[in-house]
Formats: structure tokens, C-alpha cells, sequence
């Protein structure tokens, strides 16, 4: 009977158990029980999977990989009845009762609906569940549900992590106040891995690796009366990123996604700094987990990654380490580790983490700090939300990092402000000072795709210290004004000369400038406006970069013009910038009270965008800024959505727009998504990659609609 038993169960394809790939040094399998939700899961990349493996998904509660074998002395799956016999790579599920199951057999037990143990009929509290499988056999991309994201290996593979010995309260005690270094000069040796070495601007566009800044200028109007005088005359400065040696790599052979490349790009020194108090219990702890899995998965071995968890204090959990094979699986562990407990001290873990840059003996090219919080900081602001101004906020951020007009360390922090209750004012203030953005996780399941995001654009870094010069060609010429949002901007004394400090760009990343002039009356047909120069370090080589060249601005001063078109360039950040002064102002009246008013200021910039030519057009980044700006209006209904979304919303937006540099909102990471200003090819494969990764492995890769920094142009 038992054979036919079992003969029924193999051709309903019940007994398929999950393989969980084994490591080097162990031959048992890896023993899957109910745990903690302080327990992690991590993947398990670069090893041979199953051809059908099934996919199991954690419960919010967290699941537990012991090292141990199961209570229960019975070797039988009571289920399938067939033996749990170690060394077949079979997951084994260890109930709360001691009784131990195949991980398949269960949750297909549990998913019709029993949730008692078999064999003792005891009612179990942490309950094991598998996710559906996603259909990409047909090339059709998943959804993403709100709550819990897609089916991938950083959610659902299983590794066999050594879990914490300890109990809970212990644990807590161990990670927050056991003794750590006074100087955290204990941080890995660079890769001394050669790079390739350029001299020359001329010979950095001649070779493979990456080319130079590509400037472009576009005057207003192309002709201007020589009778009159024209006072603020717009001219747009235009810059391209260049490309990195590793996507030309990749834009040789689509076929497949190409691994990192070591040398074509600038290593990265990565501090994330993690909120881990009560209220990251359940659901986001975990999912906070799976996307630092997939970050840690995404560095190279020449990049370098410290961890940094905070609640109530703020401990460094791991050092500065490259993330090497063995740093990735000591990373992982690290985050394996972490627990939710206690209040939110924000600065606190902003300040340890400042502490690594500063204490480190060596410095990789670029350096950054992503921080995440779900709460607000109730040790170092007190003051309400309301009575807060840019000083309060300022004391979050240790002065080591903040900009400080030009000195410090320039680490810019990539604020992620997680749900409904985190404090999104403090988050944008501490991304503002620091030069860096701020992203509104607003979907649990969104993290990684955020986290992917930012990555993608911090691992294709081209271009640091970039400062444009505007010099008048004129000698009747004067400045004006620059507009650049949040960048530096400075002019000479005689307003002749403006420079605006831009500092880093991704790769192939874009920004626009808007430069105003006061144009005198002259006897000329043709008048020289301006010229443009850049200058900035190559990330690869530490060498400064010239651009001999100038790119000269010219009009057209004949005695009678004609109708004059307006440039669809100019008019097109125009717009952009009309809509942020816009959002800025209803941001202002919203938190004064004013919803009504906000509402109104926005619906008014609406229309007037809808009659501009670039609306006209049918222009994508107008008809992006319009869906925009209907968003906002909707999260200003009342004063309880505002609370809830708006304000978060509102000021990631203004953060996208000032730097110009993509920010998580929304479904912003979304490929159908209107509202997409910014993105960088680097940052659409990084978010391909998160939403299509299947057990450690690329699915088939899937046509996107390119996505890139606006205004959107033909790829010559």
C-alpha cells in the first residue's frame, strides 16, 4: 500500500523537493526550521541548481538554516513517505513541534489549507509558504505585489548560514555593546589588480575604455534683432556622461548579461547604514535582507562593503571588506545576523558609519552611504516636525561628510525612507546636505528594485569633480543667472565669467543647465554669447581631464527677423524647472496647512505646461512631469494622505529634479512607468537584474523601452 502510495504522490509531482546547492565544505542537507524573525535567508549565486527547482518563500516571521538535524528521530517525511536521508540536498522543515517534513511536501500541505502538524496535530504558529511561480517561459515579466516581492533567489534560495547561538536578548546585547575598535583602520587592502592608465582627454576618447564629456549648447532663439537689446536670454548647456568599457562590452553581445568587469570602472567603498529598530520586525526586516543580498551579490571583488545597523545606538557590524568571495559569504552572514529591537537613532548610525570613511587606511575612487529608516529620530531632534528648519536637520548629519562648500570627505548619503511613519523631511534634509538623493520606499516590495537602482548608478561612476566654466565671448556680455537646482553655482564680479560645481556623473548620465544673459544692441550679423569648458577627474586614473575643446554659443543679429521658433530643447527644461518651483511651492503651503492651496498651484502649473510647444510635441519628459504633478495633487487630498505619502512623494520628487539623478517613487522603477526623469542605462540593466533574478540566475533577458536622463534625444 505504502509503495503505491507513493507511486500516486511521485506522479502528482507532490514528493519534488527543493535542491539547495551545498557548500564546498558540507555534504548534509540543509535543515530548514521555524525560527526567529531575526533569521535570514541569502543566496546562494554560481551554483548548479535543479532544472525544475521549486521555489519556497519565508514566512514574514523570517526562517531559520540551523546546522543541527532535527529533533525528531524519525528519518521519514510522514507526508511522502520517503526517507530525509542526509547527503540527497533535500530541504527538511522542522516544525515548532519537533517534527520534521521534506520543505516541498509541507508547504504543499500547508497551501491546502492545513496548518496542524501531521502526525502530533498540533497548530503551528510559524507557518511555511511558497510564493507562485512567475510565468517567464513566454518572455512575460512578473508583478510585482505590494508587500511581498517577486519569486527570486534572494527572497527563496537557501543557504546554510550559521545562526546566531544565542538567545534574543543576548543577541541584542552582543551585536550593540560588545566591545568594537576605538579607529576602524581595520579595513581590507585595495585590489591591486592593474587598471588601465590614459593621459590624455584625446587619448581617453581614442580608446576602449571611456570617452569624454559630450557638451552641447542650444540658444533660445537662433537670430536677435541688432536693434534691440534682449536681457535674460536663455542658452541650454547640455553634458552626456560617457560610456563605461563594460556596457560597450555589453552593447557588443545582447545575448546575454556579461559579468561585472573588474577593471573598466571605478571601485566602490559602500556603507550601508540599516535601521534595525522594533518597528523593521517581520516583513521588512526580511525583505530589507533580501535586497542587501542582492547588493552584496552585485559588488565586485575589488569594491568594498561595511554594515552598519542601528536602533536605539548604532553598532558596525562589519567592517570595510572587498567583497570577494569569502567577503560575500562574511557579508552575508552579517546580515543574517541582524535583529529588530529598540528605538531610532539615526545620527547615531550616520556618525558610525562617517567613522568608517574617515578611520579607513585606504580609499577606493568612490565612496557613498546608503541609509534606510523606517522611524523617526527621537534622540538628537526633538523639536516638532513643524518648528524644524535646516539647522535642526543638520545636527543628523556629522560634519565629516556634509558638503561644507567644497571641503570634508563629499560622501553623499542616498537617504531611503521605508513605509508610512519614517520621517521623509529629516531623510531629504540629510541626502541635500550631503550631495546625495532621496528615495520614498513606499511599496514594501519595491526595496530591492530602490536599493538596485542606486547601485546601479554608484557602480558606473565616470566622471568626479566636474566643474563647468561659462565665460562671455562679448565683450558687451553679462551674466545673468545660472539655474542648476541644487548644484554650486558662482559668478565672477563683473558677471562675466559663471562656474557651476556638478562634482560626479554616471555613465552616459545627463544635465542640463539653463544660463541666462543680458544681450546688448550691436552693429554685427553674427555675435559670439559664450563659451563652455569642463574639467574633472577620471575616476580610473586619479588624473585631472581638460577639455581642450570650447563649444561657442552663437546668434543671428540681422536687422529684421522673421517668426522665430523657440528651441525645444530650452523649452523642454524650461518646463522641467517651472514644474519643481511648483512642486517646491505647494510642498510649502501643504506643510502651512494650505492643501487647498497646494492643490491649486500645482493644477496651475499643469496647464500652463499643456500649452507650452513641448506639450505640443506630445514631448515625453512634459507629458512625465504632468503625470507627476497629478500624482502630487492626488496625495494632497487630504490631510491624512499627505501625512501618509504626499510629503514623501513631494520631496522625492524635488530631490530627482534638483540633482537631476533618478530617486525611487512610486512605481518610479517600473518599465511602464510615467514618471522615469533620469534614469541611466546602468541603473535600467541594475533594476532588470532585480526584477527578473530567478534562483541566482538572469532570466531571459526582455526587451525594455530605453530609458535615460531626459531630455530624451536620438542615440547618434
Amino acid at each position: 500500500m505504502g509503495s503505491k502510495w507513493r507511486k500516486v504522490k511521485l506522479s502528482l509531482g507532490i514528493n519534488t523537493c527543493l535542491y539547495v546547492p551545498q557548500t564546498l565544505e558540507d555534504s548534509s542537507p540543509p535543515i530548514v526550521s521555524a525560527g526567529r524573525p531575526s533569521d535570514a535567508v541569502s543566496p546562494t549565486p554560481g551554483h548548479g541548481l535543479g532544472c525544475h527547482p521549486t521555489t519556497p518563500t519565508p514566512s514574514s516571521s523570517g526562517l531559520r538554516l540551523s546546522l543541527t538535524g532535527p529533533k525528531s528521530s524519525k528519518r521519514t517525511c510522514a507526508i511522502c513517505l520517503t526517507t530525509m536521508k542526509p547527503g540527497q540536498g533535500h530541504a527538511i522543515f522542522t516544525a515548532e513541534c519537533s517534527h520534521s517534513f521534506h520543505f516541498q511536501c509541507i508547504t504543499s500541505n500547508v497551501k491546502h489549507g492545513n496548518q496542524i502538524c501531521p502526525i502530533c496535530r498540533a497548530k503551528w504558529k510559524e507557518i511555511p509558504f511558497q510564493s507562485p511561480t512567475s510565468d517567464l517561459s513566454h518572455g512575460r515579466s512578473r508583478i510585482n505585489p505590494v508587500g511581498w516581492p517577486q519569486d527570486d533567489g534572494w527572497m527563496t534560495v537557501l543557504r546554510r548560514l550559521p545562526p546566531p547561538r544565542l538567545d534574543t536578548s543576548r543577541q541584542i546585547s552582543s551585536i550593540f555593546h560588545a566591545p568594537e575598535p576605538v579607529v576602524f583602520d581595520d579595513d581590507e587592502v585595495l585590489d591591486q589588480c592593474p587598471t588601465e592608465q590614459r593621459t590624455s582627454a584625446k587619448e581617453s576618447a581614442d580608446g576602449n575604455t571611456i570617452g569624454t564629456i559630450d557638451i552641447k549648447t542650444y540658444p533660445e532663439v537662433s537670430a536677435v534683432t541688432r536693434s534691440a537689446s534682449h536681457n535674460d536670454f536663455t542658452v541650454l548647456i547640455h553634458l552626456k556622461a560617457p560610456v563605461t568599457s563594460e556596457r560597450q562590452d555589453n552593447n557588443r553581445n545582447q545575448a546575454e548579461l556579461p559579468p561585472v568587469c573588474r577593471n573598466s570602472r571605478a571601485p566602490v567603498d559602500l556603507i550601508t547604514v540599516l535601521d534595525v529598530s522594533g518597528s523593521m520586525a517581520g516583513t521588512k526586516l526580511a525583505l530589507l535582507k533580501r535586497a542587501m543580498g542582492f547588493v552584496i551579490e552585485n559588488l565586485g571583488p575589488s569594491d568594498r562593503l561595511s554594515v552598519i545597523a542601528f536602533s536605539s545606538t548604532a553598532r558596525r557590524l562589519f567592517p570595510l571588506r572587498r567583497m570577494t568571495d569569502t567577503g560575500r559569504q562574511q557579508a552575508l552572514q552579517a546580515v543574517n545576523s541582524l535583529i529588530s529591537n529598540g528605538g531610532t537613532n539615526i545620527a547615531e548610525g550616520l556618525r558610525k558609519g562617517a567613522k568608517v570613511l574617515v578611520d579607513r587606511k585606504w580609499k577606493n575612487p568612490v565612496g557613498s552611504i546608503i541609509l534606510l529608516s523606517d522611524g523617526q529620530d527621537t534622540y538628537t531632534v526633538s523639536s516638532p516636525a513643524g518648528a524644524r528648519d535646516r539647522t535642526v536637520y543638520q545636527s543628523l548629519l556629522p560634519i565629516s561628510i556634509c558638503r561644507n562648500n567644497g571641503e570634508g570627505l563629499q560622501i553623499p548619503v542616498h537617504a531611503f525612507g521605508f513605509g508610512a511613519d519614517h520621517d521623509a523631511a529629516s531623510m531629504h534634509s540629510i541626502s541635500e546636505i550631503s550631495g546625495g538623493t532621496f528615495s520614498f520606499i513606499e511599496a514594501e516590495g519595491v526595496i530591492q528594485d530602490a536599493f538596485a537602482q542606486c547601485i546601479g548608478g554608484l557602480l558606473s561612476v565616470v566622471v568626479q569633480e566636474l566643474q563647468v566654466r561659462v565665460e562671455c565671448v562679448h565683450p558687451g556680455l553679462q551674466l545673468s543667472s545660472i539655474k542648476a537646482g541644487s548644484y554650486r553655482t558662482s559668478m565672477a564680479a563683473d558677471r562675466r565669467m559663471g562656474f557651476i560645481d556638478v562634482g560626479v556623473l554616471y555613465a552616459e548620465e545627463e544635465r542640463d543647465f539653463l544660463v541666462a544673459i543680458d544681450i546688448p544692441v550691436c552693429s554685427y550679423d553674427e555675435m559670439s554669447l559664450l563659451n563652455v569648458r569642463c574639467v574633472y577627474r577620471d575616476p580610473i586614473t586619479k588624473e585631472m581631464v581638460t577639455l581642450e575643446e570650447t563649444n561657442e554659443v552663437k546668434v543671428q543679429r540681422p536687422e529684421i527677423t522673421g517668426e522665430l521658433v523657440i528651441s525645444m530643447e530650452v523649452d523642454r527644461q524650461r518646463n522641467r524647472l517651472r514644474a519643481a518651483e511648483a512642486m517646491a511651492e505647494a510642498r510649502v503651503a501643504a506643510e502651512n496647512g494650505d492643501l487647498a492651496g497646494a492643490v491649486s498651484v500645482l493644477e496651475s502649473c499643469r496647464r500652463i505646461l499643456s500649452e507650452t510647444a513641448s506639450a505640443r510635441a506630445s514631448d515625453r519628459l512634459c507629458v512625465s512631469l504632468c503625470a507627476e504633478l497629478k500624482e502630487m495633487q492626488d496625495r494632497m487630498a487630504n490631510r491624512q494622505v499627505y501625512e501618509a505619502s504626499g510629503r514623501a512623494y513631494v520631496l522625492s520628487g524635488l530631490s530627482s529634479h534638483s540633482w537631476q539623478r533618478a530617486t525611487a517613487r512610486g512605481d518610479s522603477t517600473d518599465s511602464t512607468s510615467l514618471v522615469q526623469a533620469y534614469q541611466t542605462p546602468s541603473m535600467v540593466d541594475m533594476v532588470n537584474r532585480s526584477q527578473t533574478m530567478i534562483l541566482g540566475n538572469p532570466a531571459p533577458q526582455r526587451s525594455l523601452r530605453p530609458a535615460q536622463s531626459f531630455p530624451v534625444r536620438s542615440r547618434r
